[in-house]
């Protein structure tokens, strides 16, 4: 599992982990019933404490991304699709809101914004 901190991003530390793994996650990176590294060594590799990466996999764990098992570690949860579609619905609004907020800065028009949309969609 590559986790990759920034000590520049302004984002906490737990989060940039929680994200990084869910990407993975809805990726098809880390595959259902796949062991995470567990909080110790997690937090050895990234030089970080382990309430650190107790907080990350906890938030992961409410957000039904991942299962522990006590004595035994943390693994990816079954998938549940309605969650992974919500969370792209969630990843596709940030980047549309970052694309609006630069046409609006350039002087785009919401027709030629849609028309680029349109084009781009298209040539997948």
């Amino acid at each position: 599992m590559n986790i990759i901190i920034s000590n520049s991003s302004g984002r906490p530390i737990y989060e940039q982990i929680a994200s990084q793994i869910k990407n993975q996650i809805i990726k098809g990176e880390l595959q259902e019933g796949e062991a995470l590294p567990s909080m110790r060594l997690l937090a050895k590799e990234l030089r970080i404490s382990v309430i650190t990466t107790k907080r990350a996999y906890d938030d992961l764990e409410r957000d039904g991304f991942i299962e522990s098992v006590t004595g035994k570690g943390s693994f990816v949860a079954g998938r549940n699709l309605e969650l992974i579609r919500e969370e792209h619905l969630r990843m596709v609004e940030d980047a549309l809101q970052k694309a609006a907020d630069v046409a609006k800065m350039g002087g785009i028009s919401l027709n030629e914004l849609i028309e680029m949309l349109n084009l781009i969609y298209k040539e997948d």
